[in-house]
């Protein structure tokens, strides 16, 4: 299915290519990348003139292109640790972000009406697998050495950061086994509550120790939130 490309929504196409430095030869695979298939099915003319396919192919261009680097780049680390951040880095968690802040990817695609009434431009999934079309359309248009070239601009800064927090002090560990051993019990958390928009929440969690509660801690994640909380408690209780 082709589908021709008006001026107006090429030169969209162009602002959205022109921060990230590429470019495309054939700029219908870069604006099928933004087609969602709610769009393809309230338009059945259109046939299937969206990005799932594309999805599909740059979901292994992504996965490719980070484990390339994760080997490259931990030569001391076990398969496990590798597989552990790869799969991190390009979870839906990760990419949704990406598309919205790095790449402003919301602001091109095009949905279908029920979709968009539903905030589709918002939803993780519908942002981080616009990415991983993308990125297809890309590996199609120019090859697999641009396509990787884009891929590390837009997650070395989350592999950094996921490796940071890897290395970084397990306080929920160092609590528990501190808890268990003094008083053969272990801690407890509590979602005290969860804020803001579907794709930025934050989290705030305490943990309580017997009778003690300490917190609410806050995090991007619900596990980043414990952790803080735990380190609340431990400095608290003088524990290293």
């Amino acid at each position: 299915m082709h589908m021709s490309i008006s001026s107006e929504r090429r030169k969209q196409l162009e602002a959205f290519c022109k921060p990230l430095g590429i470019k495309f030869k054939n700029w219908e695979l870069l604006d099928q990348a933004f087609h969602h298939r709610s769009f393809s099915n309230e338009n059945q003319s259109h046939g299937r003139y969206n990005n799932e396919r594309l999805e599909f192919l740059g979901d292994s261009v992504l996965g490719l292109a980070t484990a390339a680097f994760l080997y490259k780049d931990m030569q001391e680390n076990a398969e496990g640790d590798l597989a552990k951040i790869k799969a991190q880095v390009v979870s839906e968690q990760s990419l949704a972000p990406i598309a919205k802040n790095v790449m402003h990817l919301d602001q091109y695609l095009v949905l279908g009406k029920g979709e968009e009434l539903s905030g589709g431009r918002e939803k993780k999934a519908i942002l981080a697998d616009a990415v991983e079309a993308v990125i297809g359309a890309l590996y199609l248009d120019a090859g697999y050495a641009i396509a990787e070239k884009l891929v590390l601009e837009l997650i070395v800064g989350e592999i950094r950061k996921v490796q940071q927090d890897k290395g970084a002090k397990d306080y929920k560990t160092t609590l528990q086994e501190f808890y268990q051993k003094k008083y053969k019990d272990v801690p407890r958390y509590t979602l005290v509550s969860r804020d803001g928009p579907e794709h930025d929440f934050t989290f705030s969690v305490s943990v309580t120790l017997g009778s003690v509660t300490y917190g609410p801690a806050q995090g991007k994640s619900k596990k980043s939130a414990e952790q803080n909380a735990a380190r609340m408690a431990c400095l608290a209780l003088n524990i290293h």
